[in-house]
């Protein structure tokens, strides 16, 4: 029986999926996605090939789910944000939109954001679960608090907007997935961009 490493076997599988991450974000960094198969994840987290299978059926399985995890702060981080009622909808809009473009910065993210990974994204659980769908619903209230307020037009369908808008950030995303050193730039863009289909102009 392999040794359990951690006080228990949680512990023990959170350990292991950490070594995956982590391997995987160096293989990221080192050659092209469709070039990585699970055997070479395998090697790079010191684990035996059959045993990476109990935890992923597949690579695509296995991307799902480290995104999953890598998407963690990211969504914690946006419903912070979203949740400060005090604060004007256009600064929390701001906020967001940062929050969601440096979490795509993550190598475990980025094979979700490269050309051609519609399929990929579409395996993506629906519903709660789903980390993307999570970050939306945030949006979408940031929105509807804005229209209420005054601070945003009437857009009309709030869902539509927000899935229009989200084009504009998986663009950023890609973007900054070819070029990290074009955050900033990409950031102020997107920003612009964004702030000027929501905010009520004078008149």
């Amino acid at each position: 029986m392999p040794r359990i490493r951690g006080a228990n076997i949680e512990e023990h599988h959170e350990m292991v999926w950490t070594d995956i991450e982590e391997a995987t974000r160096q293989l990221l960094l080192e050659r092209d996605y469709d070039s990585i198969n699970m055997g070479h994840i395998a090697a790079r987290a010191g684990l035996a090939r059959n045993t990476l299978y109990n935890y992923a059926r597949d690579k695509s399985a296995l991307v799902l789910a480290l995104t999953q995890r890598a998407s963690r702060p990211a969504v914690e981080r946006v419903a912070t944000i979203a949740a400060r009622s005090a604060d004007s909808a256009t600064e929390r809009m701001r906020e967001i939109i940062d929050a969601v473009l440096e979490a795509s910065m993550d190598q475990a993210m980025q094979p979700m954001f490269r050309p051609g990974s519609d399929k990929l994204v579409a395996e993506v659980p629906k519903g709660p679960d789903n980390p993307f769908q999570a970050i939306v619903v945030e949006v979408e209230n940031v929105v509807r608090e804005g229209v209420a307020r005054g601070e945003f037009r009437d857009v009309g369908d709030v869902r539509l907007t927000v899935e229009l808008l989200s084009g504009v950030m998986r663009a950023g995303a890609e973007r900054i997935g070819r070029d990290a050193s074009a955050l900033a730039e990409t950031g102020a863009e997107a920003r612009e961009v964004i702030l000027a289909s929501l905010v009520r102009r004078p008149g």
